[in-house]
C-alpha cells in the first residue's frame, strides 16, 4: 500500500478535520490484553479511585495510539509513518456508562520536508482536556 495524501497537493497550514474515537472499558480491557499492561487503574475503578484517580484512565499508549491510527488513516498507509512521538500531558478518564469517553484528534501540517516528507502537528482532546502535547509525526507522502 502507498500513502494516498499527495506531497503536491498538501500545504503548510492545511488542517486535517478532526476524528473521535470513542473508548469504553472494554476498549481498555482488551488492550490490557493485547499489550500486558494489567495495571488495575485501566479497569478497576474501586482501586483508581483508592490511589487518588477520579476513575478508571485510559492507559497513554492507549491514547497514543488513536491518534496514530489518526495519521495513518489520513494517508492511507500505515507505512508511511517515518517518525511518530508524543508528551502525556492529561488523563483520559473513561467511566462505566453507555457513553465512556470521547478522545479527538486533529492535526495539521506544519512542515514540509525534502523527499516528499510532511511533519503533521497533532491535537488529542478529552472533553475540555488536551491530553497529549507536542504530538508530531513524519509521514511519507506520494
Amino acid at each position: 500500500m502507498t500513502a494516498t495524501v499527495q506531497y503536491d497537493e498538501v500545504e503548510v497550514g492545511q488542517e486535517i478535520p478532526a476524528v473521535d474515537y470513542g473508548v469504553r472499558r472494554l476498549n481498555l480491557v482488551m488492550y490490557a490484553g493485547a499489550s500486558g499492561d494489567f495495571n488495575q487503574i485501566h479497569w478497576n475503578e474501586r482501586f483508581a479511585k483508592m490511589v487518588g484517580l477520579p476513575d478508571v484512565i485510559a492507559h497513554g499508549m492507549y491514547t497514543m495510539a488513536q491518534a496514530g491510527r489518526f495519521v495513518t488513516d489520513w494517508v492511507g498507509d500505515p507505512g508511511a509513518v517515518v517518525d511518530y512521538g508524543v508528551r502525556f500531558s492529561s488523563m483520559v478518564v473513561v467511566p462505566d456508562d453507555d457513553q465512556g469517553a470521547t478522545i479527538t484528534v486533529s492535526g495539521v501540517v506544519e512542515e514540509k520536508l525534502p523527499d516528499k516528507r510532511v511533519v503533521v502537528g497533532l491535537t488529542a482532546r478529552s472533553g475540555d482536556a488536551r491530553v497529549l502535547s507536542k504530538a508530531r509525526a513524519v509521514v511519507q507522502l506520494a
